[in-house]
């Protein structure tokens, strides 16, 4: 029986089974001839894996990786980690992107100089440089590095290429650098979910359609979180490998660890397309395949849908949604004037004229601006205009091969004729640094995300704006109508299916192709921002933190905890970005921060901060404490760390002085990795533990180091409150691999790395 089904207008679309279930010949069925711990081996997921996989131990994985890539917000402090670690040159293919931080005019020199730093890194240590505005790093991973049955690492979290047969994961910087050091990545086995596609999605009906509704059925209640999801069955000869690559590049929003589709002749054609024949081979499950759950999407029964701020499992059909705007946009609006109470947030007054109307619309970036997308909302467009009004349209191609067959076969002109803008490569609408709409606009974007204030406003100072994520053929739809949200489907047009021709000559005369060339005599270029990681201190043997930042929502992104924008321009320079971390949700965590690591320093020089000894004398002898107290500071969220990979969710924290992360489960894996990797102890929560305390209040966790080093998952801490009043707290550090002790033993991982290389 299935556990939930997801219905939109009474329509079946996705069907969510808990129990196990094998694939026997294509079909899935509840039971088979051998036992399921055998047919576990007969899934794609765990065949790769275990190709890739260093250790003895088939369940607990130590992978090493094929092919890496980063973008220009985590390229830098990735190869400064493995610099100051003793690395000497790139192992595997490293792709060095420039798709995030291209407007060089942000924070003056500083971006342009990190990107050239990463050509002379690609120069010295024999890397792939893939200059600004050539390719967003997922369209040159998808194109000139996944290979069938290969795996990828990437420092951005929509590192997805199992639609190309590749297993692909994206996590925070410190995991590359210690593939760069050619260590591993280590988890333990993982799930596998079956995602099993049937029928053929209507004309109008995009690959961000079938997204959307998976994300919405799938991420709230954490069905596939941390496991792998295997995507088989009749519905995926059906699509296009654009259509498959735009569903894959989202399944990152569903909180899984990473994806794998069965190949077939139209993934032959794509390899073949490019070049590359040779990296093409068939992927299918064994003829009797077990999976610990499955998912079933109906395609030919998904609608076209939109996401409403601030997730996108926010997910309703379009035409759900226009039947019921004003109290969807009602209940949008209170959510975000509870967030931020200083704007005046005012989205209702985008319904009038019988229906609700946009201010922009994007189409951009990994998932949206692929070849067949931008292609079919052409001709959804054709001779048609985006109007005179506030409306407008801005197209981003997602690499130059892209750009350049669009206009080979007319689309590019066709679009423009009808006055929307065609936009160099470039991430920026994903992460509010391009793009961004007026105070209290609504945008409407075939991108990755619509998180708070990711869209690129201000809301601390008063500023606004929404976005909603929708498929590109629903956008020119709405822009055709000039700002009125529609459905493609409700749209007629004659789509004519275009076959994609990869021309290499623009990356063959622009890209720096040096895996192998490593030249040691290289100088690093190193511009004004680029600077060294601040000193980091072993774990000491008792903690104390204060609480900088408490926060009750049921998530915590990332874009939260550091924002993304024009702050990214900063992302080399740690004492600098640290300035903005939680300055959009908690703007008192930076001040709060940074008088605890005052406190800390006074310590460390031998000091007897006066109330530090105060609340010491809480717990024990104040005196003999203080020799052997580490004092830092602490988050507490109920979930942390949803959405992007970027380790500075957790770095500028530990430069900042923090020591701990408590809450009741962390959103993702990747996360909690980067908390680790930063020495910041992943304290967690039983679910019917009651946190109610406040910023200012003192966690004491006695003999932490030691419970650390022996493997001790539950300890008791102690909670001193402001009016010094004394409670009992249990916590748990649960699953630490033996390295991952150690890094947290060290303070950090480049302290790993250091105490052994030295």
């Amino acid at each position: 029986m299935p556990l939930s089904i997801f219905t939109k207008g009474g329509n079946l679309l996705i069907t969510l089974q808990e129990q196990g279930v094998y694939l026997v010949n294509g079909v899935p069925q509840s039971t088979a001839a051998i036992p399921a711990e055998e047919a576990k081996k007969e899934t794609m997921a765990y065949r790769i894996l275990q190709a890739h996989n260093q250790s003895e131990d088939p369940s607990k994985l130590r992978i090493r990786f094929d092919a890496m890539l980063s973008h220009d917000i985590t390229y830098v402090g990735i190869i400064q980690q493995a610099r100051a670690s003793g690395m000497k040159e790139f192992p595997i293919p490293y792709a060095l992107t420039n798709c995030h931080n291209s407007l060089c005019a942000v924070g003056g020199t500083i971006n342009e100089d990190d990107h050239v730093f990463g050509l002379s890194a690609a120069k010295k240590y024999g890397g792939i440089y893939v200059p600004a505005n050539q390719s967003v790093i997922h369209s040159y991973g998808r194109e000139e590095l996944a290979k069938c049955g290969a795996m990828i690492l990437g420092s951005d979290s929509h590192t997805r290429y199992g639609a190309l047969g590749t297993m692909a994961v994206g996590e925070g910087g410190p995991e590359l650098a210690k593939q760069l050091l050619k260590n591993t990545w280590d988890t333990n086995l993982p799930e596998v979910v079956l995602v099993y596609l049937t029928g053929s999605p209507r004309q109008g009906v995009g690959p961000h359609d079938v997204a959307l509704a998976l994300v919405k059925a799938t991420f709230a209640n954490g069905f596939v979180k941390n496991r792998v999801l295997e995507f088989a069955g009749p519905g995926i000869a059906n699509l296009s490998i654009d259509f498959r690559n735009g569903i894959d590049v989202m399944t990152t929003e569903t909180t899984c660890l990473s994806s794998i589709w069965e190949t077939d002749e139209v993934t032959r054609g794509f390899f073949e397309a490019h070049g590359r024949a040779q990296d093409y081979a068939p992927l299918h499950p064994g003829k009797e395949a077990y999976y610990e759950r499955m998912v079933h999407i109906e395609l030919d029964k998904v609608a076209p849908m939109i996401a409403l701020p601030f997730h996108p499992s926010n997910a309703y059909t379009i035409r759900e949604f226009l039947d019921n705007a004003p109290a969807i946009l009602k209940q949008v609006e209170e959510e975000a004037a509870k967030r931020y109470p200083k704007a005046k947030v005012n989205l209702m007054d985008k319904i009038h004229d019988g229906s609700v109307w946009a201010s922009q619309g994007v189409i951009a970036g990994c998932a949206g601006g692929m070849f067949d997308n931008i292609d079919e909302a052409a001709q959804i467009l054709a001779d048609g205009s985006v109007g005179c009004g506030e409306f407008g349209l801005s197209v981003y191609p997602t690499s130059i091969p892209v750009s350049l067959e669009l206009t080979k076969i007319g689309a590019t002109a066709a679009l423009l004729q009808t006055g929307a803008v065609i936009k160099p490569s470039f991430c920026g609408p994903c992460f509010g640094a391009g793009d961004v709409p007026a105070n209290n606009g609504l945008s409407i974007r075939h991108t990755t995300r619509n998180f708070p204030n990711r869209e690129g406003s201000k809301p601390g100072e008063g500023q606004f704006a929404g976005v909603c994520l929708m498929d590109a053929r629903s956008i020119a739809a709405t822009a055709l109508n000039g700002g009125r949200i529609t459905p493609a489907t409700e749209v007629a047009y004659t789509y004519e299916s275009h076959p994609y021709h990869f021309d290499p000559t623009a990356y063959k005369n622009r890209l720096y192709y040096g895996f192998g060339k490593a030249d040691p005599s290289v100088e690093l270029v190193m511009g004004p921002n680029i600077t060294d990681w601040p000193q980091m201190y072993e774990l000491s043997e008792n903690l104390l933190v204060e609480l900088a930042a408490v926060i009750h929502d049921p998530v915590t992104t990332t874009d939260e905890l550091i924002p993304s924008g024009e702050t990214s321009s900063y992302r080399s320079n740690p004492l600098r970005l640290a300035e903005f971390t939680l300055s959009r949700r908690v703007p008192e965590y930076v001040p709060r921060s940074k008088e605890i690591a005052a406190v800390e320093a006074k310590r460390r020089a031998g000091e007897a901060p006066e109330g530090l000894k105060e609340i010491l004398s809480r717990v024990g002898d104040a005196e003999t404490l203080l020799a052997n107290t580490q004092f830092g500071s602490c988050v507490f969220a109920n979930r942390p760390g949803d959405g992007s990979a970027r380790e500075q969710a957790a770095s500028c924290q530990k430069v900042l002085g923090g020591f701990a992360n408590i809450c009741y489960e962390f959103a993702t894996k990747r996360y909690r990795s980067n908390c680790i990797n930063w020495g910041i102890l992943p304290f967690t929560l039983d679910p019917d533990t009651k946190f109610d305390y406040e910023p200012g209040d003192c966690v004491f966790v006695p003999g932490i180091r030691s419970a650390i080093a022996a493997g001790q998952e539950e300890m008791t801490a102690k909670v001193i409150r402001k009016d010094g009043s004394v409670e009992e707290l249990p916590v748990f550090v649960r699953g630490l691999t033996p390295e991952e002790k150690e890094i947290i033993l060290d303070g950090c991982l480049m302290n790993y790395y250091r105490n052994r290389n030295d």
